[in-house]
């Protein structure tokens, strides 16, 4: 039993309609069937399965080596876990890059082999092109600007973006151009609270927050995170909602003293 009242599948357009309804759309990152059929049993709105499934499921510092194989197993898992919420994949560092036609073509093969509803890319007008043509393909996108973590390289720090006035500006007018263009959302990582509720403000597409201060249309976490099953990472933004990680740690813990005490299985687990 879902605790929303709504159970009607979410769509790109009831994304937009919620914005214009002034109504916060809740996302959450999940990587795996049974994970996500609980945050969407829980009501959220949209799940993204992220590259940062690289970081939380494969153990590695960046999302940079996530294949597009690995991005379309863990969609396809939680599709299949997913009644309402809109499945969002991100596509891996290295499939849209290179040129619009590789895009394209790993657009629709995700699209394709995951069952996915929408597509996320991170970058403004370099990218443009190839949005446009994924556009036409006619795969949603959702943006991503800010602290994009593929162009980690490039920045050299996870440290909050856009806090200059020359970037500032760029990150607006690439907002624009990508709503222009037809993208359905944008997510805005790790900048300034007042760039992004002005970014908000000025264009007719929801904008989705992660450090972005709570000017934005709605919000995302990694779930791992905000579950409190990772331990070490405590930027700003986020809150912890529970501690799985001792839960977890306690309960395997008994069960191995059980194991070594000969109390489990007892006879009622018993065959």
């Amino acid at each position: 039993m879902y605790l929303v009242s709504d159970t009607r599948k979410v769509t790109t357009h009831r994304f937009i309609e919620m914005k214009q309804k002034g109504e916060k759309i809740s996302m959450l990152t999940s990587y795996d069937f049974t994970t996500a059929g609980i945050v969407d049993k829980a009501g959220i709105d949209g799940i993204l399965v992220g590259d940062s499934a690289s970081n939380v499921m494969a153990g590695n510092t960046t999302t940079l080596p996530i294949t597009v194989e690995q991005m379309i197993y863990h969609a396809r898992s939680v599709v299949r876990a997913t009644k309402r919420a809109l499945v969002v994949c991100d596509m891996p560092f290295g499939s849209y890059q290179a040129d619009c036609k590789d895009g394209v073509l790993n657009a629709i093969r995700i699209m394709k082999e995951s069952g996915c509803d929408a597509l996320k890319l991170e970058g403004g007008v370099e990218i443009l092109d190839t949005v446009r043509r994924i556009l036409d393909a006619g795969i949603p996108v959702m943006g991503h600007l800010g602290l994009t973590p593929q162009s980690i390289n490039k920045f050299g720090t996870y440290s909050v973006r856009a806090k200059n006035e020359a970037e500032a500006a760029k990150l607006s007018a690439d907002a624009k151009a990508l709503a222009d263009a037809g993208c359905f959302a944008i997510v805005l990582e790790k900048v300034p609270a007042k760039l992004a509720a002005e970014v908000s403000a000025s264009i007719a597409v929801p904008t989705i927050g992660i450090g972005a201060g709570n000017g934005t249309d709605g919000q995302i976490l990694v779930v791992d995170d905000m579950l409190g099953k990772t331990q070490g990472f405590s930027p700003r933004f986020l809150r912890r909602y529970a501690d799985l990680n001792n839960i977890m740690t306690s309960a395997i813990g008994r069960y191995v003293e059980d194991v070594k005490n000969s109390d489990f299985p007892n006879e009622q687990e018993s065959y």
